[in-house]
């Protein structure tokens, strides 16, 4: 039974590193660019649009062309803060050792 201690031990000290990576994502952005730097949009590494910024050329375009461009600068930010936020956790999780799982 000092095996399940053990990991018990693992699991909380895993818990609180990640209670503390979450708080800091909450506030870390990243800057994503897209449509040729016509969009710029900045989100959270948890997921939080907290901005979208346009170039004043780019809105005189085709009205479907900027609505496309813009959900697909929405969607590559949003992606990039998944990526951000599970290389993160990697890191975070990579010494649990669960016994019969490695």
């Amino acid at each position: 039974m000092a095996g399940v201690g053990k990991l018990l031990k693992q699991a909380q000290k895993m818990q609180k590193k990640i209670e503390a990576l979450e708080a800091e994502q909450a506030n870390q952005t990243l800057d994503i660019s897209s449509g040729g730097g016509a969009i710029q949009v900045t989100v959270t590494v948890s997921g939080d649009i907290k901005s979208i910024q346009l170039d004043p050329d780019f809105l005189k375009e085709e009205r479907s062309f900027v609505e496309e461009t813009l959900a697909t600068g929405v969607q590559d930010a949003i992606e990039a803060a998944r990526k951000a936020k599970e290389e993160a956790m990697g890191e975070v999780t990579a010494g649990m050792q669960m016994p019969g799982f490695m």
